[in-house]
């Protein structure tokens, strides 16, 4: 890649790359942890609604007050130091700023941020792939009209598998399936805030002891944030959604390659080419052997014999057939790698992964009976969690996005395990995040079935 080499370049020539975070949680933490240690990138300013929370994040990984202590935006870049604020708009608009890392987890300031840094001129690593699964696509499309490149977030799981399928296509494999790792059962597609903690073996008391947010972890367990994150995968390399969304069967390691090839090679994946979340557990809850619950995989095949013996000859992972190959990795770092995504758009003007067409959805999916009136909580909440399905299904159907699904009220009873649509939901049409979904809809499938103001299809 050379990276190290442009970036020692860049700080040799003191032309560093000029980046603003907006949000200093885990994933923001992690990167500030590591970025002050590479050559060629610096910080100009670190902006989160709460500065405080910024500012602890800077001390918690080891920065000095010297080097954080500008008093604002602009001694920050002509000094080299950074700025904490929690104003991300002045960031953004800042002269000179190159590249925004948006970290901030919530899918309407992501949009929000994304936009004003396309007027900007500033390159966009979304880390908030809450916003790319709701609209990423349409996000790319304006990037690259605005002249800037739009990037997933490396060290994130997306990222990390469409630099995998790249891979494993440039090297001129058909990839047959990608995906991650995670802990699940059936069962935690109904898990609450209130029931998280016994599922990671903590008491509430620990999980806020250690600052835990409840929504966002069960976001992880629900099965939510998997298809956030396959949305992105599939949206990005081309591959497809299962036509029933994702299955999460028990698989180790050893496992890939036989349980994920095509059903007809007697496996079971219902698409040749698609996304699947493995789980780390039986489906009795025993801990799987050599599980994938951190990493991530692609399933490859050869193309004929004579590869299909180079995959035994140097030791792949394969089916009983031989034909179908593993690679994986078992870990992945979130923020202490993202410095290879700025040093990427800024230096090569390069994505690491970027939604080319639309083509997976996260739809809403009642976890309870919903009564008319109720007020949705969105991810990782009590009332819904997200399934990943076809967009164009997800369109024709008038499926919720889940990323829509945000306080708003029910307007229509939905029985749990229903998909909750459009039409049974309070929607405000003229919010500006309602707009730029309905934009996307209209740029990527303008011939899939005209949808009326609540979501039903129009004859």
């Amino acid at each position: 890649m050379n990276f190290y080499g442009l970036l020692q370049r860049a700080a040799a020539e003191s032309r560093p790359v000029r980046v603003g975070l907006i949000g200093a949680g885990k994933f923001g933490s992690m990167f500030l942890a590591q970025v002050v240690r590479t050559p060629g990138l610096h910080v100009v300013g670190v902006a989160d609604l709460n500065p405080q929370r910024a500012r602890d994040a800077l001390d918690r990984v080891g920065w000095s007050s010297s080097r954080c202590g500008a008093p604002d935006l602009k001694t920050a870049r002509d000094r080299g130091t950074t700025c904490v604020t929690a104003d991300a708009t002045a960031l953004i608009e800042l002269d000179g700023l190159q590249v925004i890392v948006e970290a901030t987890g919530n899918p309407t300031a992501g949009i929000r941020h994304a936009r004003v840094a396309f007027e900007h001129g500033c390159h966009v690593v979304m880390v908030n792939v809450e916003a790319d699964a709701l609209v990423g696509p349409w996000l790319a499309r304006q990037a690259a009209d605005a002249g800037v490149v739009y990037s997933l977030a490396y060290g994130d799981q997306p990222a990390l598998i469409c630099e995998m399928v790249d891979w494993a296509r440039a090297a001129g494999f058909e990839v047959i399936a990608a995906g991650k790792g995670t802990k699940h059962l059936p069962t935690y597609h109904a898990s609450t805030p209130d029931t998280v903690w016994n599922h990671y073996g903590l008491t509430a008391e620990q999980a806020a002891a250690g600052g835990m947010n409840p929504q966002m972890f069960n976001s992880f367990l629900d099965g939510t944030k998997s298809a956030i994150e396959m949305a992105a995968v599939a949206n990005a390399t081309g591959l497809a959604a299962g036509p029933n969304g994702l299955r999460f069967p028990p698989c180790g390691v050893d496992e890939l390659p036989q349980l994920l090839k095509p059903r007809e090679a007697g496996g079971q994946l219902e698409v040749r080419g698609q996304v699947e979340v493995v789980s780390s557990m039986a489906r009795d809850g025993t801990p799987l052997p050599r599980d994938l619950r951190w990493g991530i995989f692609t399933i490859f095949v050869a193309p004929n014999e004579y590869v299909r013996r180079c995959f035994r000859e140097y030791g792949l992972t394969t089916d009983d057939t031989g034909w179908y190959a593993a690679q994986y990795k078992p870990f992945h770092l979130i923020g202490l790698e993202l410095g290879i995504s700025v040093a990427s758009v800024a230096l090569r003007r390069e994505p690491t992964g970027q939604p080319v067409d639309w083509h997976a959805d996260v739809v809403t999916v009642a976890k309870r009976d919903l009564e008319s009136g109720a007020r949705l909580d969105g991810e990782g909440g009590f009332t819904v969690w997200g399934r990943l399905m076809p967009a164009r299904e997800s369109l024709t159907m008038g499926a919720l996005p889940l990323g829509l699904a945000h306080g708003v009220r029910m307007r229509h009873k939905v029985r749990a395990g229903n998909v909750v649509k459009t039409a049974d939901v309070l929607l405000d049409e003229t919010n500006e995040v309602v707009l730029v979904r309905r934009l996307m809809e209209a740029t990527f499938m303008p011939i899939a079935p005209a949808l009326g103001r609540h979501g039903t299809p129009v004859p």
